[in-house]
């Protein structure tokens, strides 16, 4: 009773707004940080590049909808994401009043081949320093997504999230430039991730061009 008598006053007073997701997922290939991206395939905005995301259901957590509307929209699956912020301009969306859920996430550079699905005509991963015209507010969405991306570099190991399991200090420090935006001193910087103890050697070499590089793994810092 006490929930149908709440349910009428909220109807009757307060219009219920549109709940969204979307979802900005990170890498790191060649120096450079990237965001995935889709085009849409519906208005409105059609044609134009966005972040996969979508409505959420009435009995769907948000999270869950976040996984669900990337998976379907690129094929792409995530393990670690984060809530990031709440975008609620009343002007955001054409369509109507419209409160969208970002989430953040990231991948190590072997994973996250995008496969168009759903509303999406067609995925692909894009340079943060060089993205088209986005819908929405979703320019806004990455540009808060780096911000906090380069706070969690600084205060916990989000670096080792984009990087492959076993990995060179150089593919680490290439990881913190391209977050950052700025050269580090390969002297310093490897100076200070080996007193860090968050890098175990693991006694094999990665064979390449010049001297092979000696390979590590992540050792996670204890709370």
């Amino acid at each position: 009773m006490a929930e149908a008598v709440l349910r009428d006053s909220v109807d009757n007073k307060y219009p219920s707004p549109f709940v969204a997701v979307d979802v900005v997922v990170f890498r790191v290939v060649e120096g450079k940080l990237q965001v995935l991206l889709i085009e849409r395939r519906k208005p409105p905005f059609q044609n134009t590049w966005a972040l996969p995301g979508g409505f959420i259901g009435l009995d769907e957590a948000l999270e869950e909808a976040a996984c669900r509307e990337l998976r379907e929209e690129t094929g792409v699956s995530v393990t670690l994401i984060e809530q990031l912020y709440t975008f609620g301009d009343p002007g955001r969306d054409p369509r109507g009043r419209v409160i969208s859920v970002a989430y953040l996430a990231l991948l190590p550079p072997g994973e996250g081949a995008p496969q168009a699905g759903d509303d999406a005509v067609r995925a692909a991963w894009f340079p943060v320093m060089a993205l088209p015209a986005l819908a929405f507010d979703h320019g806004e969405m990455v540009g808060r997504a780096v911000e906090r991306l380069r706070v969690k570099l600084q205060i916990e190991d989000a670096a080792f999230h984009l990087l492959p399991s076993e990995f060179t200090l150089s593919e680490l420090q290439s990881v913190w430039e391209a977050v950052l935006g700025v050269s580090l001193d390969k002297r310093n910087f490897r100076r200070r991730v080996l007193n860090s103890g968050q890098v175990t050697e693991i006694g094999r070499r990665r064979s390449g061009e010049g001297r092979p590089a000696r390979l590590y793994r992540y050792h996670p810092r204890r709370k």
